[in-house]
């Protein structure tokens, strides 16, 4: 066994000569590399510690000051008013020093302490510059002097080359909004919603609230907001996510999707071997922040403390409540195929393996034709059931011995790969059950053939396509929507294949082969494991999903409307569900909020409006043939604007949800009841929607490449009769939609929905006197 011989770093025998030493230079090169490559990462993060602990200046600015204040003292000019001489006056009385030398001393610190405070000040300056919100509610393409001159404040106090976290210290609190504004928003929300005497309970239920019990909750969110960076995100994470104690499959985990007509090779191994030696790359750039933090008008940063734990991170089962997990570094991925385990170093020889060594690696594990051990193949059912036998599983079975070694190797992994053995993505000649499958297949596969735990699952087909599977908790889709990004592009356009389908690249005959994790489960454990997969697979079963693209028109004939995509999508949304329902209802719509503050989550617009409502009612009711459109088109115009302006203050820290959700924290905090609050909470969201944001599109040049369009991806049903709904515009001419439902409720179907969402579409737009035809001619 090649493995077990060079894990060895030594031999040795007793002999009556003496001790006979062995040694095996082999390892000893391995471990001297392993090493080397462990210092170096310390090397690259005490590095950019240092250049983002004084950014916007840098280390050389330091000297110039320096130098500059030195200068000065040598020509007799004091630029400290004093300062230098009072410095000097107090070395003077160590003895010990020449007048030149306090003289350079002084000068050295007063520089220093100069630069430090040029520092502070343009941090604090930028900080208050960020905390103004007001070029969110200018008019697109419209923007006024004062928002003008604001931008290039930001951008003179914001520095150049900006890394990866170097706007965190100066990215402002997350305001926290007036009781009586957010509620005001919140009684406008449910308007349209509840009949005029249930209006009126509410009414008087918020009103109570926001004399009494509201202003003392209010108080100490204040308190904390004015400690923590962000009032919401601590609480969001562990009572939203970890607090769960049903399953997150389905429930909470969402995935991505590959390119959705274009497969650049069939070699199942070839495609892993390319997408995994491109998510390495992605970690590296991520290791040194070299990810240019993501920047709104390429001028206001947003926050990045999401991707601190993209890798090496997994959710930990707890019985009241789970952990997140996070190393600072992992040299090994965890593959699962067929009921396997293996474990796979991702370097050799100091270096990150190659793709095509990597392809190698993934080959020998298809290849192995070796069964799964005794309960092996159904173990991370547990990952996927409720969480609290899994967390008394992992406590009793997996504490100690060969079991707690590969549960750590799986846990500790930098991310987990699963070779699937079926067939998935976009066929042209059956494409609706095609993608429901493909997506049902990322959503849950078979319930045991994901581990749900990891932040990043990483799925490949045995036709060569790919997606991921990604645990919820400890990020938004957003952050991984850029690394999903990066990952197609890179493998396509960069690293690419060989004409046979193989990564570019030879193999390598000296690496070591994949291990096989070992495990020794008992049989009272695969009863709970039966019992977790049981649940699991009710639950995935009555997934009703329907993923489909509409390409009629896009983003591009939209804009020829003057009017926000998101809000032209939002208002078919809208309309397609009152066809499919006979009413309306809360509307869930999830929006990024950390061009806000730093530590942002994401915040809810509550996209059912009396405006829409208003416009939904009137575009339905029947019309003479001949009669003009304009009152149609005005309600249109409010609905779409009011849309607008609710996104705007959601992301300027004005939304309802989050506010109301942690003042009913702090209510149980105090150990006190609101009715009002108690109720909010209690709401159902029959409609919960996502839109996922194309952020890179200049790596895929769809000018030059339209058939590397993305699918985007989804998620599951909120509400047991409800429907969820993902999309993503794509390029001018694309928005790929991702409807999820239940078969359990008779009151949805995805496909129905489906079908009302792209009537809606291309409804609106005949309202707006616009055609699919003038699309094709522009």
């Amino acid at each position: 066994m090649a493995e077990a011989h060079q894990a060895v770093a030594f031999q040795f025998t007793v002999t009556p000569d003496g001790i006979d030493l062995r040694l095996s230079h082999e390892a000893l090169r391995q471990i001297y590399l392993s090493g080397l490559h462990s210092w170096k990462k310390k090397f690259i993060r005490f590095k950019n510690g240092i250049l983002t602990g004084v950014y916007p200046a840098s280390p050389s600015s330091w000297l110039m000051v320096v130098v500059g204040v030195m200068s000065n003292t040598h020509a007799k000019i004091d630029p400290s008013l004093g300062i230098i001489a009072k410095s000097n006056q107090t070395l003077k009385y160590t003895g010990i020093m020449s007048y030149q030398t306090q003289n350079v001393i002084s000068a050295m610190l007063f520089g220093t302490g100069l630069w430090v405070t040029l520092i502070i000040i343009m941090r604090y300056s930028l900080k208050m510059l960020l905390s103004y919100h007001g070029w969110m509610f200018a008019e697109h393409g419209k923007l006024s002097t004062a928002t003008k001159i604001w931008m290039r404040l930001v951008k003179l106090f914001s520095g150049c080359k900006p890394m990866l976290y170097s706007f965190q210290t100066s990215l402002p609190r997350l305001p926290v909004p007036a009781v009586k504004d957010t509620i005001k928003r919140y009684l406008e929300s449910v308007q349209p919603l509840i009949d005029e005497s249930e209006f009126q309970r509410m009414e008087a239920l918020a009103k109570d609230f926001s004399i009494n019990l509201g202003p003392k909750l209010q108080w100490y969110l204040k308190l904390k907001s004015w400690w923590a960076t962000n009032y919401v995100s601590d609480w969001w994470e562990e009572y939203i996510y970890l607090r769960g104690r049903g399953p997150i499959m389905v429930n909470s985990n969402y995935f991505a999707m590959d390119y959705l007509y274009i497969i650049p090779t069939h070699l199942q191994a070839a495609r892993a071997g390319n997408a995994i030696h491109a998510i390495h790359l992605y970690r590296r750039k991520l290791d040194r922040e070299e990810i240019m933090p993501l920047m709104l008008h390429n001028t206001i940063p947003m926050c990045s403390s999401q991707y601190e734990r993209m890798f090496n991170t997994s959710r930990i089962p707890g019985i009241e409540t789970d952990t997140i997990q996070h190393t600072n570094d992992s040299k090994h991925i965890a593959v699962y195929h067929q009921g396997r385990y293996f474990k796979v170093w991702m370097y050799h020889d100091g270096r990150l393996l190659k793709p095509r060594e990597i392809e190698q690696q993934i080959q020998r594990i298809l290849d192995d034709t070796s069964a799964p051990q005794l309960y092996e193949e159904k173990l991370a059912a547990l990952t996927a059931g409720d969480r609290v036998p899994w967390a008394k599983v992992r406590k009793s079975y997996f504490g100690s011995g060969k079991n707690k070694q590969s549960l750590d190797a799986v846990e500790r992994a930098a991310f987990f790969v699963s070779l699937d053995d079926t067939e998935q993505g976009y066929r042209k000649e059956d494409p609706v059950t095609s993608l429901d499958s493909y997506a049902k297949s990322l959503l849950h596969g078979k319930c045991y053939d994901r581990w749900f735990d990891k932040s990043i699952g990483f799925v490949v087909f045995k036709n060569g396509k790919m997606g991921m599977n990604l645990e919820h908790s400890w990020a938004d889709a957003p952050i991984l929507g850029h690394l999903w990004e990066y990952v197609m592009a890179t493998d396509n356009f960069h690293l690419g294949y060989s004409k046979d389908g193989h990564c570019k690249g030879e193999t390598n005959p000296n690496l070591p082969p994949p291990s096989r994790l070992q495990w020794d489960i008992p049989e009272e454990c695969h009863m709970i494991i039966e019992s977790s997969f049981s649940i699991a697979k009710a639950l995935a079963d009555d997934v009703d999903f329907h993923s489909f693209p509409f390409d009629s028109f896009g983003k591009g004939l939209i804009k020829k409307c003057r009017t926000s995509p998101d809000a032209f999508v939002q208002l078919a949304l809208q309309l397609a569900h009152y066809r499919d329902k006979g009413m309306f209802c809360l509307t869930y719509v999830s929006i990024y909020d950390s061009a806000s503050s730093g530590e942002g989550r994401t915040e809810t617009v509550r996209s059912c409006t009396v405006e829409s409502c208003n416009f939904v009612l009137y575009i339905l009711d029947a019309q003479p043939p001949g009669q003009p459109n304009e009152h149609r088109l005005k309600l249109f115009r409010l609905a779409a604007d009011n849309h607008q302006h609710m996104y705007r203050l959601a992301m300027s820290g004005s939304g309802i949800d989050r506010h109301l959700f942690c003042l009913y924290v702090v209510s149980k905090y105090l150990g006190v009841d609101s009715p009002f609050l108690k109720e909010v909470l209690s709401e159902p969201w029959k409609l919960s929607t996502s839109q996922t944001p194309q952020q890179q599109v200049e790596l895929f040049q769809l000018d030059k490449n339209p058939e590397f369009v993305s699918s985007g991806g989804g998620f599951g049903p909120v509400a047991d009769d409800g429907y969820g709904v993902s999309y993503v515009t794509v390029g001018e001419n694309l928005i790929n939609f991702h409807v999820s439902s239940k078969y359990s409720s008779h009151e949805t179907d995805s496909h129905r929905f489906g079908k009302n969402i792209k009537q809606a579409l291309l409804d609106i737009l005949a309202l707006l006197n616009l055609s699919t035809n003038k699309k094709k001619s522009s």
